[in-house]
């Protein structure tokens, strides 16, 4: 269904377009035991839910925990061992706290408040497609006879962080893949056929990884258009056919995560399994443009919500072990991240929301501010902050184009939004710190092929090192840009520089 309320993994839309789509936590464990068989009659008339169940890595403490996922009335559907993370189905309603009490066990919970219902297949209507004046048509025969992509000079974006230069000398290695962690790519479309790997593609919609042939594409074209959208800005190919890419020489994969549903739910045992499948396929990066459903807090106080951090935490920090940069969206419900006091009033998202105040220090938007993922505000064609955008002192790390309709490009462009690929061989507008982040996850893959054996802490050194911060804006002024010229609330180091990334 349509959320009235904003959400990070829409996008925002400036025209009537359909939805707009955009620190590893530790729990104490009890004293007492639940591994044996329960001694009472163990209930299962509460709703199917699915649950994390974090514990140790050893192999004799993930089986006794095993042992008390099966006499808890527990189905496994998945254990990630070399991170301790179980991914269980149960219909107890005490199963989570009944776990809780297993020694070995850090923290369990249930990865959502809704029950776990057959999947939905209904239209919700299709994002503003590129529709071509004539004007705009003869501006993109003009591009394609100087080279450039037919619609490549609709994409204010690209020049604005030097990609359409950064092309000329390096457009990125075929040994660099980006993996997008969304809504599934269409990996037929004309622009990302010619970049797309399969093998390293995916569903992590159930929790396990699923590789067979086209599970990572949309569930449904017209509403999960989300990651497709994202996969161009990355890496749509150079090949006489639509847009550019930031990294038009690299390869992009697919991890679906998103839910078969109108609410494209991104639950945590699907992020789980997209980190960790990132871990094990090669992956350089991923594009992170969502937060983890139902909650767009986390909160340590609370069993469910800490056991989702840490779940997460641990395979963000698994993916980074392995050589993988996380990339980000901070947001578009234009929040200070750095506030003493912030009000969530769209959580839980699944059922029916209860308004509360959070403390951001104890509250963590995952995977956004998890430790060493590299969080991204959004700009527009002014390089100021987009209306819509997250921000906070010391919470953005770098700043890129993710659109702002008020802020209106020179011709031909004349659409302060991103365009992109859509699924069906389509191009479209959208706009929302979800076009930011694959602007940074882009430039990212082309520092990658520059500097091929730096760790994922090298290269966000650099990334933020290169940046160009325009500083706070003077007139008018904005009160919530604060900081320093090279380090403030707006744009974390600066706005990245695609340039400078292959110019070793």
């Amino acid at each position: 269904m349509a959320h009235s309320r904003s959400r990070r993994r829409q996008a925002l839309l400036a025209a009537p377009v359909g939805l707009a789509l955009t620190a590893s936590l530790g729990l104490l464990p009890g004293a007492a035991s639940a591994a044996a068989p329960a001694k009472h009659q163990v209930r299962t008339d509460g709703p199917l839910l699915s649950y994390v169940v974090n514990t140790g890595t050893d192999r004799a403490g993930l089986s006794r925990v095993k042992q008390a996922v099966d006499a808890n009335k527990g189905s496994l559907v998945a254990s990630y061992d070399r991170i301790g993370v179980l991914v269980v189905h149960s219909k107890n309603p005490d199963f989570a706290k009944s776990l809780r009490a297993v020694p070995g066990v850090q923290s369990a919970g249930a990865t959502r408040t809704a029950p776990i219902t057959s999947a939905a297949t209904d239209d919700i209507g299709k994002p503003e497609k590129l529709k071509l004046s004539k004007a705009t048509a003869l501006a993109a025969a003009k591009a394609k006879g100087r080279g450039s992509e037919p619609l490549e000079s609709l994409q204010w974006d690209l020049r604005a962080i030097k990609a359409d230069q950064a092309a000329k000398i390096n457009p990125g290695s075929r040994k660099v893949t980006v993996g997008v962690i969304d809504t599934g790519v269409d990996d037929t479309h004309p622009d990302l056929a010619p970049n797309f790997s399969r093998a390293q593609s995916a569903s992590c919609v159930s929790g396990k990884a699923d590789t067979s042939p086209g599970a990572w594409r949309p569930f449904v074209a017209s509403r999960d258009y989300h990651g497709t959208h994202v996969a161009g800005t990355i890496a749509a190919a150079r090949n006489g056919t639509g847009v550019a890419g930031v990294a038009p020489g690299v390869k992009v994969s697919a991890i679906k995560v998103s839910s078969n549903s109108a609410g494209r739910y991104f639950y945590a045992e699907s992020v789980v399994c997209a980190f960790v499948f990132a871990a094990e396929h090669n992956i350089a990066v991923t594009n992170n443009s969502y937060y983890v459903d139902p909650w767009l807090f986390n909160c340590a106080d609370d069993p469910d919500q800490k056991a989702i951090a840490d779940a997460i935490g641990r395979a963000s920090a698994y993916a980074q072990r392995k050589g993988v940069v996380n990339v980000a969206a901070a947001g578009n419900d234009n929040m200070d991240l750095a506030a003493k006091e912030i009000s969530d009033t769209s959580s839980p998202n699944d059922t029916k929301p209860q308004p509360r105040k959070i403390d951001p220090a104890t509250c963590l938007d995952i995977p956004a501010q998890l430790p060493g993922v590299v969080t991204v505000s959004a700009t527009g064609v002014k390089s100021l902050k987009s209306y819509y955008s997250n921000y906070g002192r010391g919470q953005i790390a770098v700043a890129a184009p993710g659109g702002d309709n008020l802020q209106v490009p020179d011709a031909p462009a004349k659409d302060g939004r991103i365009l992109s690929t859509l699924p069906g061989g389509d191009w479209g507008w959208l706009q929302g710190t979800s076009m930011a982040s694959p602007h940074v996850a882009g430039v990212m893959a082309l520092l990658k092929s520059t500097h091929p054996k730096a760790s994922p802490q090298e290269l966000t050194w650099i990334l933020k090192a290169q940046a160009k911060n325009p500083g706070c804006p003077v007139a008018p002024a904005d009160a919530t840009c604060t900081g320093t010229k090279n380090i403030n609330s707006h744009f974390g180091y600066g706005i990245v520089d695609a340039l400078a990334a292959v110019q070793d």
